[in-house]
């Protein structure tokens, strides 16, 4: 599992970017990838997959 921060999520319209805490890299996250709610800046935990526009944060789960 990778740690990062949410940086933003529109949870109305279902999605929003997570920073990965040692890279600094950006990830996509769509709402079904989160396995609990998160808001911008809460600390996540997240495994990474490829998607269609590259990789997905999925399994995010709020530590």
């Amino acid at each position: 599992m990778k740690n990062g921060t949410v940086k933003f999520f529109n949870e109305s319209k279902g999605f929003g970017f997570i920073i990965e805490d040692d890279s600094k890299e950006e990830y996509f996250v769509h709402i079904s990838g989160l396995v609990d709610k998160v808001n911008e800046g809460d600390a996540v935990e997240f495994e990474l997959k490829e998607g269609k526009k590259g990789l997905n944060a999925v399994n995010v789960r709020g530590i």
